[in-house]
């Protein structure tokens, strides 16, 4: 045999084994694609898998919601409480009352700077600790986080006792450490005599408990950058901020989507670092709308008002998750 009959031969077609099992022997049609037992009666399945976690979500927060919105359009106070007459149908009293009030708006301000201030002061220190964790050794790495954790778990209560020593006007640390500075005499000095500079320290204070939170997501995060990207753009001239600007940060924007939305939640829903720092009774100055509500309803025992200010707060949180949702579908989209 010569070398062209031998690479002119066929090899044989290699024989399929017929397919088994019931329905074998029916040809499909062109183009459709061949039905699973699997994928039969498996729509109902993941829904049966969050079946108890829609039935706690349900209980936990569907009937207080309820109650809520049922509570904002009462005449409801402390006579209704106790039994002594029946709840009356208000309308849209209490919305009018509120939306009409200054004080209302001066609160829905505060909350709303208030917010803005601890969001991006966790996000910008968040973010600078985290980049500064990568250039660390191991065991330093590891001795910040344990710090961290520890931080992040301690209880709300215990933090703002710390805080309130830390700042007492007679025995604070602070004001004595302020003191040793040349020229500076902060002795005896009240920082919770004006609102302002009360509200930054119990700013600082929620910055200090969400930090941690921040700085492990983004630090989890980080590892996911592939380093040739930042070596590539380092090699085309970019020093550390342009790396950071046009690498490192369009990676991880969903992360800071993810975490600037939950901080907004989070600190909107500000509640017991107000109401220990001043004792159980915040005064104007330092009212939020979580305060607010709660004084509103539990004070002066409105709760038909206190319900819809809360409702209100509600609403407004949804219209943070509704940008979040928007935010997220772009970056599905762009993907």
């Amino acid at each position: 045999m010569s070398a062209a009959d031998t690479t002119t031969a066929k090899v044989p077609p290699v024989r399929q084994s017929p397919p088994s099992g019931p329905g074998a022997g029916t040809p499909g049609k062109p183009g459709e694609k061949p039905s699973t037992r699997a994928g039969r009666g498996g729509g109902g399945i993941p829904w049966l898998l969050l079946a108890p976690c829609l039935l706690v979500l349900l209980l936990v927060l569907g009937y207080p919601l309820v109650r809520l919105v049922t509570l904002s359009f009462q005449k409801f106070g402390q006579p209704q409480l106790w039994g002594f007459q029946e709840a009356e149908s208000a309308g849209f009293e209490n919305f009018s009352k509120i939306l009409g009030d200054t004080e209302f708006w001066t609160v829905v301000l505060r909350t709303v700077l208030f917010t803005a201030g601890a969001v991006i002061l966790t996000m910008v220190l968040g973010m600078m600790i985290a980049l500064l964790l990568q250039k660390v050794s191991g065991w330093v790495k590891a001795l910040v986080n344990i710090v961290l954790v520890a931080s992040w778990g301690m209880p709300i209560i215990v933090a703002t006792a710390i805080f309130k020593w830390l700042f007492d006007a007679d025995y604070g640390v602070l004001n004595w450490l302020l003191s040793r500075l040349p020229g500076v005499d902060m002795i005896g000095h009240n920082w919770f005599a004006s609102g302002p500079q009360g509200l930054a320290v119990i700013m600082l204070l929620v910055v200090w408990g969400a930090v941690p939170f921040i700085v492990i997501t983004l630090s989890a995060g980080l590892t996911q950058v592939p380093k040739e990207l930042e070596e590539a753009a380092r090699l085309d001239g970019a020093g550390a901020w342009g790396v950071f600007r046009f690498v490192t940060l369009p990676i991880l924007k969903p992360i800071i989507v993810m975490l600037t939305t939950l901080s907004v939640i989070w600190d909107m829903g500000v509640f017991p670092q107000v109401y220990v720092m001043r004792n159980g009774h915040p005064e104007a100055e330092f009212q939020l709308l979580t305060t607010y509500s709660f004084d509103r309803a539990f004070v002066v025992n409105d709760y038909g008002t206190g319900s819809a200010i809360a409702l209100v707060t509600v609403l407004l949180l949804l219209g943070v998750v509704a940008v979040y949702m928007r935010q997220m579908l772009k970056i599905g989209d762009v993907e």
